[in-house]
């Protein structure tokens, strides 16, 4: 099999932020800056999965939302 590989990220000592807008602080997502990327997890399960993003496609995904493309 071809393709590219990535090695795994040591996420264990990120310094993890919740948001100031965030009314629980059981039910929310927090966010890491790892150099020119974010990382984000559930609040609710840290040890759980991590999604982590280029810097650019967090500035995207932030800009959406804020433009309401996401709203239900």
């Amino acid at each position: 099999m071809g393709g590219n590989t990535v090695a795994p990220l040591d996420l264990s000592n990120l310094r993890w932020r919740k948001s100031s807008r965030s009314s629980s602080y059981a039910n929310c997502v927090e966010v890491a800056f790892i150099g020119r990327a974010v990382a984000a997890r559930d609040s609710k399960d840290p040890d759980g999965g991590k999604l982590v993003l280029d810097a650019a496609v967090w500035g995207s995904f932030l800009g959406g939302l804020r433009r309401g493309r996401f709203d239900a």
